[in-house]
C-alpha cells in the first residue's frame, strides 16, 4: 500500500471554519498562530483543516476574500512551522453530514447544487492547487446514506477532472458513506489517478469513544464503557480495516483515517489505552492519519484535562 509522505501525522483543527457560528471574533481568535506553533512541537507532520462553503462563499455563490483571507493565514502559519495541510470541505451547499445542526438538503439531487460545488473547487484549485505537495484537498465530508453512492461516485469524478485541469498532481482524498466508514470504502469507484487517496474516520467501538455524546440517539448518556470492556487488541482495527486495507492494496493508493478520537467523558488513562491500540495498525499498515481534534469539540487534546498524559498521548499519533 502506499505511504502518504507528508501526511502520516496530523491533527484536525475541527470548530475554528466549520462547526461554528461564524462570528468574526471567533474566526479571529479560535485558532492563532501559536496554536501551529504547538502543533508543529509535538511532531505532527500537517494539519487537516475542516471549512465550511459559507466561509469562502457569499449567499450569492461568488466568493469571499475574507472567508479566503483564514486559509491563506493558515497556509502562511503551517509553511512557517513546517506543517503540511489537508483542506477538508466539511459542509457543502445542499449537503452537511449534521442532520441535526445544519439546514443543508438536496446536493445529490440537484445539478444546480453540484455545479456549486465544482465551481468551489475550481477556485480552490486555483488559489492553492500549485502548493503540492505540502496542500491536499478532501472533496467532502462524511457522505452519510447508502442510497447517495452512485451519485456520489460520480460526482467525485466530475470534481477531481475539473481539478486536475487546473492542478494536475495534487493529492486529493476521497471517502464513502456511513460517515466515512472503513467498511464502505470498498464501494468507491477506482482512483482517479495516481494522486487520489482513500479516506476513512474511525470512533469505532462509538459507544466507547462517545459515550456521553448529548447530540446524537446512537449513544445512552448516562451509559459508561471501560476500555477493556470495548476493545481488547490491535485484531480489533485491523479486523474493522480489512476491507479498506485491501481495496487500497488493490488499486495500489494509500489509506488516510481524517478523524479518530477519544470524547472528553473516556478518562485520560483509557484514552491513551485506545490511541496506543489504534495507533499500533496505523503504523503496521502505514496508514495516514488526523487525531480529532486540536481543542474543544469534546474531543480537545489540548484541554487541560489531558495534562497528566499528554507526552505519552502525542507519542501515540
Amino acid at each position: 500500500m502506499k505511504k502518504i509522505n507528508g501526511f502520516i501525522k496530523g491533527i484536525n483543527l475541527g470548530g475554528w471554519l466549520s462547526q461554528c457560528n461564524y462570528e468574526k471574533e471567533h474566526l479571529d481568535s479560535f485558532i492563532q498562530e501559536k496554536d501551529f506553533s504547538i502543533i508543529s512541537k509535538w511532531g505532527v507532520d500537517h494539519v487537516r483543516i475542516p471549512f465550511d462553503y459559507n466561509i469562502i462563499e457569499n449567499q450569492d455563490g461568488t466568493f469571499s476574500e475574507e472567508g479566503f483571507a483564514y486559509i491563506d493565514s493558515a497556509l502562511r502559519f503551517c509553511e512557517k512551522y513546517g506543517l503540511n495541510t489537508i483542506l477538508d470541505l466539511h459542509k457543502t451547499a445542499g449537503f452537511s453530514f449534521d442532520y441535526f445542526a445544519e439546514n443543508e438538503s438536496g446536493f445529490f439531487d440537484s445539478a444546480e447544487l453540484q455545479e456549486r460545488f465544482y465551481r468551489l473547487w475550481e477556485e480552490v484549485a486555483r488559489r492553492y492547487g500549485s502548493l503540492t505537495p505540502r496542500v491536499a484537498f478532501e472533496l467532502l465530508n462524511e457522505v452519510t446514506d447508502a442510497s447517495f453512492i452512485d451519485a456520489w461516485n460520480r460526482i467525485a469524478g466530475e470534481c477531481i477532472r475539473r481539478i486536475r485541469a487546473i492542478a494536475p498532481n495534487i493529492l486529493i482524498l476521497v471517502g464513502s458513506y456511513h460517515n466515512n466508514s472503513a467498511d464502505t470504502l470498498q464501494f468507491l469507484d477506482p482512483p482517479y489517478d495516481e494522486n487520489v487517496i482513500y479516506n476513512m474516520h474511525c470512533y469505532e467501538p462509538l459507544k466507547f469513544t462517545h459515550q456521553g455524546a448529548y447530540w446524537t440517539t446512537a449513544i445512552d448518556p448516562e451509559e459508561r464503557i471501560p476500555f477493556e470492556d470495548s476493545v481488547t487488541s490491535q485484531k480489533y482495527f485491523e479486523e474493522l480495516f480489512s476491507t479498506a486495507i485491501a481495496k487500497a492494496e488493490k488499486h495500489g493508493t494509500g489509506l488516510y483515517c481524517g478523524e479518530y478520537g477519544c470524547i472528553d467523558v473516556v478518562s485520560p488513562e483509557d484514552t491513551v489505552k485506545w490511541y496506543r491500540t489504534i495507533n499500533s495498525v496505523f503504523e503496521k499498515y502505514g496508514i495516514g492519519r488526523a487525531a480529532w481534534s486540536y481543542k474543544a469539540m469534546d474531543f480537545g487534546l489540548s484541554d487541560n484535562r489531558l495534562d497528566g498524559v499528554r507526552d505519552e498521548l502525542i507519542k501515540l499519533l
